[in-house]
């Protein structure tokens, strides 16, 4: 044999060991992961609590909605624009006074108006803006802390205060129109929440009122039967999933984008129900987005769970509800 012929012998040898060695590390991979089928816990698949919100949000964030946002800044404020108190904490933003007592005043639901602002200096000489609004015979000085330009975004707000020419807005554009409510998750016009409500069901919007320190907007609604209702709602524009417009309401009817869906499954859609054998797709329309998913595969195919809060978990298979409590 020639020197040449033992040269590529030795290789044709090293390659042989190199497929060898790689074969090897495939079987030990495949065995792992035909392991991991049956333990349930190398290959399963957590989806949390963040990641469900994260797909929400970015569902809002890249459709349109369906209320324009009201705009506006603090130098096109005009004096005697109108704030609704929210809460009565507000009375902390407040420079107390020698005038009268800050603590006794009785500030919420009540509308504060704007009375100009004032530029202030600070020792460090930057400078800082105070907006004055009236109440009754009294000025309050609101120190916001921050330069004029901060102020003059149209996002700024003051807190524990809604801006009527905003409710104004929002009013115009909703009351009188029939919406089809998309949550379950409605409250009594005294604020208590309600059981055993439906969703995707027509309502007519009846009032858009000043609401709460957590959700600025009241939005109260009569469905078919008579009843009348409310969802607390966030004012159009700001940042964050749910609580807007479009999370809770829609202007067109739901059920017409589900002409697949049967008018029996529906039904239980519309009741928050869900029984045996009806897809992923319409128990997320019956009872929403789970707060965790697991999937752990396994001979006879996909399982997967879906955890809710309180207790309730769907199990699925092959992307159909097998089992329920």
């Amino acid at each position: 044999m020639r020197f040449d012929d033992k040269r590529l012998t030795l290789w044709l040898k090293m390659i042989n060991l190199v497929n060898n060695i790689i074969r090897l590390l495939l079987l030990v991979v495949v065995s792992l992961l035909y392991t991991s089928c049956f333990t349930g816990v190398e290959s399963t698949q957590k989806i949390t609590e963040k990641d469900v919100k994260r797909a929400v949000e970015q569902f809002y964030n890249n459709h349109e909605h369906s209320i324009r946002t009201y705009v506006d800044s603090l130098p096109s404020w005009r004096e005697g624009k109108g704030f609704w108190v929210l809460d009565n904490q507000v009375r902390y933003l407040f420079t107390p006074s020698f005038d009268f007592d800050i603590d006794s005043l009785d500030l919420e639901g009540e509308m504060l108006t704007y009375a100009g602002y004032e530029i202030r200096r600070h020792i460090d000489n930057t400078e800082v803006v105070d907006i004055l609004l009236r109440y009754g015979s009294h000025v309050l000085r609101y120190a916001t802390g921050k330069p004029i330009e901060d102020v003059s975004r149209s996002a700024f707000s003051i807190p524990f205060m809604v801006d009527d020419d905003m409710l104004k807005s929002v009013s115009q554009q909703l009351v009188g129109k029939t919406v089809y409510v998309k949550t379950p998750a409605w409250y009594d016009l005294a604020g208590n929440e309600l059981s055993g409500c439906p969703h995707y069901v027509p309502v007519e919007i009846l009032a858009v009122k000043p609401g709460n320190k957590l959700h600025p907007l009241r939005v109260e609604f009569r469905a078919d039967n008579g009843n009348e209702a409310l969802l607390w709602m966030k004012i159009p524009g700001t940042t964050g999933a749910g609580r807007d417009f479009d999370s809770q309401f829609s202007m067109s009817d739901v059920r017409k984008q589900y002409p697949h869906i049967s008018s029996s499954t529906w039904s239980s859609i519309v009741a928050c129900k869900v029984a045996e054998g009806m897809t992923k797709e319409e128990c997320r329309l019956a009872l929403g987005n789970p707060v965790s998913v697991q999937q752990l595969p396994d001979q006879s195919g996909l399982r997967e769970y879906w955890y809710y809060d309180g207790g309730k978990t769907l199990f699925f298979v092959d992307g159909l509800l097998k089992e329920y409590r």
